[in-house]
């Protein structure tokens, strides 16, 4: 098993395969960004599997496709298909705003995409169409819906409350995730780039406190996928809240994730800059045994902690950019 020198344990990947969104979020790209990294950079498919399948073998069993939006990537189920055939990967999820997942759904669900997370800020669409620039929403909702005809169960929505922006839609969105059978996870956001600088999250012990009284959760053990959720359930068992709080209460001590950005490097926490560039390697030639060295070498590279709180300044790449 992989190991990082604070005796944390990293069986799991987030990959990214693009850093371009169809979208604007207000805490994640800038509006007019154009940034972006040339696909001539961008990590093949085969370079990705084998980077996926170095990890493997190295012990990593759960992996994420990212973004950016990761159904932008062409020939995505392609992709998928062929990392869920891959000797030790037991678990392979996507990340995705749904804009385009009512035309893949049913592929990626063919390919051994087992579950799924989808961002959605809300259920208004005039505060959609604030907070992604689109008029998204009934493309989201339609892809949702897809999702869930061709065969995807317990789908995580994934929100980010904001103080006098959507934070009056948390409940309206657990009623929605009721009737729908959806998990939602409420994840707090994080100064990165200038855009989740500017951004002013909600404290979520706060909300969580509110939520149990007015829909009477109970902490739950469950295990619903390899990331840093918490988790609680309704008395009668047909709603679970997650919460993600990275700066209120913050997980860094049983953090057992890296990120691969999509051109090749892999980012070791979010609220740090310490990385390892693969991309060099994987186009020089190297062999199985020196890919799978230089990612011991890199997870050597993990810092102990974020310091999102301390030094809400220090990073200035965008979300995007690192990879979801």
């Amino acid at each position: 098993m992989l190991s990082d020198r604070f005796g944390r344990t990293i069986d799991y990947l987030r990959l990214s395969v693009t850093d371009r969104c169809d979208l604007r979020c207000s805490y994640c790209i800038p509006k007019g960004f154009k940034g972006f990294e040339e696909p001539a950079n961008w990590l093949t498919f085969d370079e990705i599997g084998r980077v996926v399948a170095a990890f493997s073998r190295l012990g990593t069993r759960r992996f994420r496709l990212t973004g950016g939006e990761p159904l932008l990537r062409r020939n995505l189920p392609d992709l998928a298909t062929r990392l869920a055939a891959l000797p030790g990967v037991e678990d392979l999820s996507l990340s995705t705003n749904a804009t385009q997942l009512a035309e893949h759904a049913h592929a990626l669900h063919r390919a051994g995409v087992s579950r799924l997370n989808v961002s959605l800020d809300s259920l208004r669409e005039d505060c959609v169409h604030d907070i992604t620039g689109s008029h998204s929403l009934p493309k989201v909702l339609d892809g949702l819906r897809t999702a869930r005809d061709a065969g995807f169960t317990r789908i995580k929505i994934n929100m980010v409350p904001m103080v006098g922006v959507n934070e009056a839609d948390i409940e309206p969105m657990v009623a929605f995730c009721i009737e729908n059978g959806l998990i939602l996870r409420l994840i707090e956001a994080m100064p990165m780039g200038s855009t989740g600088q500017q951004t002013r999250g909600l404290n979520l012990q706060h909300t969580l406190a509110q939520l149990q009284q007015r829909f009477d959760l109970r902490p739950t053990c469950k295990t619903l996928g390899g990331g840093p959720a918490r988790y609680w359930e309704s008395a009668d068992g047909g709603f679970t809240l997650g919460l993600i709080t990275p700066m209120s209460q913050h997980f860094c001590a049983t953090c057992n994730r890296v990120r691969l950005s999509v051109d090749g490097t892999l980012y070791m926490c979010l609220g740090q800059e310490e990385r390892f560039a693969l991309r060099p390697l994987l186009r020089a030639g190297c062999s199985d045994t020196e890919l799978e060295a230089a990612i011991r070498a890199a997870i050597e590279l993990k810092p102990e902690k974020h310091e999102f709180t301390e030094q809400p300044q220090r990073v200035v790449r965008f979300m995007s950019m690192t990879g979801g």
